[in-house]
């Protein structure tokens, strides 16, 4: 069986939730056509966030750092970091969005077994 969630629209991004169960990770597709205002906007809150760009391409203001990301390109950073992101001007932006609060990882690296 399928579940289709009902798409969130908000500050003109249209976000399709991809998680069935409230709190933890939470996964999003995510689309915006253009970019919210003409100056980002940085703001900081509790959690971790993972991006993976779909089309088109995406902007990354994280701190210090201003990014462009294009399909298949992915960025992962704590959320208490000042960031912005948005499609743009070329046109819009569909990308997959990962978030995990109180800086939860999105994922464990594995490490090799030490060998006695």
């Amino acid at each position: 069986p399928r579940i289709r969630a009902k798409p969130i629209v908000r500050h003109g991004r249209t976000m399709f939730p991809l998680t069935r169960q409230p709190g933890g990770l939470q996964a999003y597709k995510v689309i915006q056509e253009k970019p919210q205002q003409e100056e980002p906007e940085p703001r900081v809150h509790e959690g971790y966030e993972w991006l993976y760009v779909l089309s088109g391409r995406l902007r990354l203001v994280l701190g210090e750092h201003d990014v462009v990301l294009g399909p298949g390109e992915a960025a992962e950073f704590d959320t208490r970091v000042p960031h912005w992101f948005g499609p743009t001007p070329e046109g819009p932006v569909e990308f997959l969005s990962l978030y995990g609060p109180q800086g939860e990882r999105m994922h464990v690296r594995a490490r090799p077994k030490k060998s006695d």
